[in-house]
């Protein structure tokens, strides 16, 4: 801690020593000269003021969270931690940033699995070739009453494409979805319009879905991984 703490202060020092010898700068001059310095910040998504006096956020490619100064003559990379409150700001700014309003989903794209009266909802990516998608598809038979959305996100490889493509073209798609992440049973070769599978890594990448299986609640979080199903069952209950 004392290696990756002492030089962060010192850099904010020399953030905050710098705003005190210029005027605001504001986020149009920190655009340019960030710009003209670094090619990676040519498209800047946002720039924010940050918690601490004189400290900004950059936002560039959707989800990277930089820090800078006024004048954008010095950049931070790193979570910005709030010590008194034992709150990392960054991973909280990151995940608000990644939520997705559930209504704006586009479940035309995706395969509808209704379990007893389907009052609940939740919203799933995952790859055929994921293991850990297949743990959590058998655990996840465990909680009823529930509406899934499941989103084809073929993420793995080419295999993975095709598996996708024969589960997408299949006459009863829940069901070839469940026999061969359930059973092993493959899914028989098929040949149909896959432009959705497209559409979803589309959407997984604007949304920074990195990684499947991940879980969409109806309140717009999300969590990453196999979880639980009594860890599913327990968030879910805390959205009625």
């Amino acid at each position: 801690m004392k290696h990756s703490v002492r030089p962060l202060f010192a850099a904010l020092a020399a953030l905050m020593l710098g705003s005190s010898l210029s005027a605001t700068a504001g986020e149009a001059e920190i655009r340019k000269n960030l710009a003209a310095r670094i090619p990676q910040f040519a498209k800047i998504d946002e720039v924010t003021k940050a918690p601490i006096p004189g400290l900004y956020e950059v936002r560039v490619n959707g989800f990277e969270i930089f820090y800078t100064d006024e004048q954008g003559n010095y950049l931070l990379q790193g979570n910005l931690i709030d010590v008194k409150e034992r709150r990392n700001l960054t991973e909280e700014r990151i995940e608000k940033l990644s939520q997705v309003a559930f209504d704006k989903l586009p479940t035309k794209d995706a395969i509808k699995i209704v379990r007893g009266n389907g009052k609940r909802r939740l919203a799933v990516f995952a790859d055929p070739n994921c293991g850990y998608c297949k743990q959590f598809e058998r655990d996840l038979t465990k909680v009823d009453n529930v509406t899934i959305q499941l989103f084809l996100y073929p993420v793995l490889g080419p295999d993975s494409v095709v598996k996708s493509r024969n589960i997408w073209c299949a006459k009863d798609k829940a069901k070839s979805w469940d026999d061969w992440m359930q059973r092993g049973v493959a899914p028989a070769a098929a040949e149909c319009d896959t432009a959705a599978l497209t559409r979803n890594r589309e959407f997984g990448q604007k949304y920074n879905i990195t990684g499947t299986p991940t879980l969409i609640f109806s309140d717009g979080s999300r969590t990453p991984g196999a979880i639980p199903a009594a860890q599913v069952e327990k968030q879910l209950a805390a959205l009625n």
